[in-house]
């Protein structure tokens, strides 16, 4: 697929089957949680002279999130004092963070963990899907594929294996069988090459319960660490609810391509029929770290409990970041809106989604 074209797409779905499928369902992002799952900066060449600025981010939203719900905290052996340490009295079970140690390559645990779904008798499962650094793009991987199967047995969930390559950030699910994807991040020939468009969908039905997937034709065309995750553009916020980046300004570089998104958007239903609402989300935070620009996603945010912790620049010169989280607030009622800066994320090829990942609690069956 050429990321060039600024054409529309025609809406591109899968069918709706005709029932519920049979196996486990990925809840969505807004369903009750246990616990944030996270991992300590690991990759001090990613980070390079910003690697400890990225430690004081990555601390800053675990307690943004710690406000609303428990964080568990992943390092890397010989990290885990200097993660407790720069939480104090917060790295403690039970008290807002807690540290444990398993071996990780990296800190995106969006894409390099399990991806959590309930069964049909209400217990959870961890989908253990394969991870190969976004298309082998950094050496190396080996201890980041084998996270999800060494965190499942930690916290004493059972483990499904599956082995399609797929990142927790190039996805976004309702809960209710619909999930949103881009064609440019899962259709790359750097993840699954030998598997066609409707492969990958019965994957995600057989793994996730998904009955239904709208593909967008772009993630973001400066997103090359991901090609085009999906959580740089769309998110699902309640059931036929979607947000999305619609940058006003005719010269951003996806000013056409995002309006190509919006219109399959616009075009499709969910898994149960209903049309979507769509929420755009128009405003965009730049800023500079280590003298390279960054842009700052908005969608990139984390739904806690009862809240939802946002990335925003928050350097004072964008003048943005209080309108991109009215909008999400308005988009969220009954949720606490709170913004971190992370233009350092940014940097590192993300934002507060990627380096983030729900544990749901249990189901009742």
């Amino acid at each position: 697929m050429s990321t060039q074209s600024t054409q529309p797409s025609q809406p591109s779905q899968s069918p709706r089957t005709a029932q519920s499928p049979p196996g486990p369902r990925m809840p969505a992002e807004w369903a009750e949680h246990e616990a944030c799952l996270m991992v300590w900066p690991t990759r001090a060449s990613l980070w390079g002279p910003a690697h400890e600025a990225a430690k004081r981010e990555y601390a800053a939203v675990a307690l943004a999130i710690a406000g609303f719900e428990h964080v568990i905290m992943i390092a890397a052996p010989g990290l885990a004092d200097e993660a407790r340490t720069a939480f104090g009295d917060a790295a403690a079970e039970g008290h807002g963070v807690e540290v444990i140690e398993l071996p990780a390559d990296d800190s995106w645990l969006r894409d390099s963990g399990p991806i959590f779904a309930h069964d049909e008798r209400g217990n959870r499962v961890g989908v253990d899907f394969r991870f190969n650094a976004w298309g082998e793009k950094h050496y190396p991987w080996t201890a980041d594929d084998k996270l999800a199967s060494l965190l499942l047995d930690r916290l004493g969930v059972e483990r499904v294996h599956s082995s399609m390559i797929l990142e927790g950030g190039a996805i976004t699910v309702d809960g209710e069988g619909t999930l949103i994807t881009t064609e440019q991040c899962l259709l790359h020939p750097n993840r699954n090459p030998r598997m066609s468009r409707t492969e990958m969908e019965e994957e995600l039905r057989r793994r996730l319960g998904i009955e239904k997937v709208i593909w967008l034709p772009y993630g973001g065309l400066e997103d090359t660490e991901t090609d085009g995750h999906v959580d740089g553009v769309a998110a699902f916020v309640a059931p036929a609810k979607v947000v999305v980046s619609l940058p006003e300004d005719p010269g951003h570089p996806d000013y056409a391509r995002m309006r190509a998104n919006l219109a399959v958007l616009e075009a499709s239903t969910d898994a149960r029929g209903r049309a979507l609402e769509v929420v755009p989300v128009p405003q965009t935070a730049y800023g500079e770290v280590a003298g390279t620009p960054v842009e700052v996603c908005y969608l990139n945010f984390y739904l806690a409990n009862g809240g939802c912790v946002v990335p925003v620049g928050g350097d004072g010169r964008s003048g943005t970041d209080a309108a991109a989280l009215a909008v999400i607030a308005a988009a969220l009622p009954g949720r606490k809106v709170v913004g971190v800066p992370t233009p350092v994320l940014a940097y590192g090829g993300g934002g507060i989604h990627c380096i983030t990942q729900q544990l749901p609690k249990a189901a009742r069956a």
